[in-house]
């Protein structure tokens, strides 16, 4: 029997074949021998797939393609600076945002108050533009009544002067202009300009006791105070 401990490692399952081969030539060579070969093959081929897949994962590993641990782990500290970073621009932002808000809202409130204040005049240079004309014209109203009085007497040019008034009258309430009638009210110093004191029995100290010059109001403002005399205690009182 031959000695088959040179048999290298990757053929120590075909040893028994080998034998075989020893003892019996006529018969196992031929078919053996392709058997040994067949084996050799098997065996080489499946130490090539079971080893270098390892050898090759290994190369992989000491060249860089798999082990990025610590490339991730830096992309990871980027990757949270930068979340940080867009968090306070967001911040920020939406501060600004608010306090364009605020200035805008303002900048509307201050707009609404001149659109006001600007319809607000307009409305009063409607109303008193004509305030001066009014004071000129409430002039010829008592020149009007004044005459009604002494011509009281006769009857044609009384009727015409007071048909004249009550014309001119309707003209100034059409126009929002109105005579006061101050007597027996308590005494205004908006309304009202004292010129003289009136004693009076059972009226109130104060109180309008006799008017001198009829006082006009246009749409509720005074042009023309009202010349008034006010009632004063008497010794009787």
């Amino acid at each position: 029997m031959e000695n088959f401990g040179n048999i290298p490692s990757c053929m120590g399952i075909n040893k028994n074949m080998w034998e075989l081969m020893g003892i019996f030539p006529e018969i196992c060579n031929p078919y053996m021998a392709g058997c040994v070969n067949l084996s050799f093959y098997i065996s080489c081929l499946l130490s090539r797939v079971l080893v270098r897949p390892s050898s090759k994962a290994a190369e992989q590993c000491s060249s860089g393609n798999f082990c990025h641990d610590n490339d991730n782990r830096e992309d990871q500290r980027h990757s949270v600076t930068n979340v940080r970073t867009l968090e306070m621009q967001a911040s920020k932002l939406e501060e600004q945002v608010q306090d364009l808000t605020e200035k805008y809202k303002k900048a509307l409130a201050d707009c609404d108050t001149v659109r006001k204040k600007t319809q607000k005049f307009v409305e009063d240079a409607k109303l008193f533009g004509i305030q001066s004309f009014c004071r000129d014209l409430v002039e010829v109203a008592d020149l009007l009544e004044r005459t009604a009085v002494e011509f009281e007497g006769e009857e044609g040019v009384s009727l015409r002067l007071n048909e004249i008034q009550s014309c001119l009258q309707g003209v100034f309430t059409k126009h929002g202009l109105e005579k006061m009638t101050p007597v027996g009210g308590q005494y205004d110093p908006y309304d009202h300009e004292i010129v003289c004191h009136v004693p009076a029995e059972g009226v109130q100290p104060g109180i309008v006791a006799v008017v001198r010059l009829d006082g006009y109001k246009l749409h509720g403002r005074t042009i023309r105070h009202a010349l008034v005399g006010t009632a004063l205690h008497t010794q009787e009182q």
